[in-house]
């Protein structure tokens, strides 16, 4: 099944130096059965646009968590890691396209990454500080929350992932 893994710079630093990482509680976004149903038209395509969505919202919910245990300098950027892994527990209970995997995801078995270009980090900089307010509802953080999903991210085939961090 194709994954949608929410990410951190710091994580992706990760998988390309220990050729592994494990998803935050093994918490990804997929295309599901339930997803299938809750949109009454839309391909393939367009229901993984939904799943990476997700997954660019939970990767600003781990910056948001990160900037009060981090002490690397690393740019407030989203990341979301594409995956095809055989063994998905599906979590409707949570939200249509959440699924849980049980094993670190190898190198091997990513096929792409999502980042935000630089043009995105004041947004998303000010979305982290205000991620829980939106979520509580707060429609000024829900606000400042979209402006950073506004921006498209960025594909880079697995091969550029060391290229990349090594420019930030």
């Amino acid at each position: 099944m194709r994954i949608y893994i929410p990410a951190t710079l710091s994580m992706l630093q990760q998988l390309v130096a220990d050729g592994s990482l494990r998803p935050v509680s093994g918490t990804a976004f997929a295309v599901t059965p339930k997803l299938r149903e809750a949109y009454a038209e839309g391909d393939e395509d367009e229901l993984g646009e939904v799943a990476l969505r997700e997954a660019a919202l939970a990767s600003l919910r781990l910056l948001a968590g990160a900037a009060e245990d981090s002490g690397d300098d690393l740019p407030p950027r989203r990341a979301v890691l594409v995956a095809d892994v055989g063994d998905v527990t599906l979590r409707p209970d949570l939200d249509d396209a959440v699924v849980r995997i049980g094993a670190p995801v190898t190198s091997d078995d990513v096929v792409a990454a999502f980042v935000d270009n630089a043009a995105a980090e004041a947004q998303v900089k000010a979305a982290v500080a205000v991620v829980d307010a939106a979520d509580l509802g707060d429609e000024d953080a829900e606000l400042t929350v979209g402006d950073a999903q506004d921006h498209d991210l960025a594909w880079y085939a697995v091969q550029e992932l060391p290229f990349l961090l090594e420019l930030l």
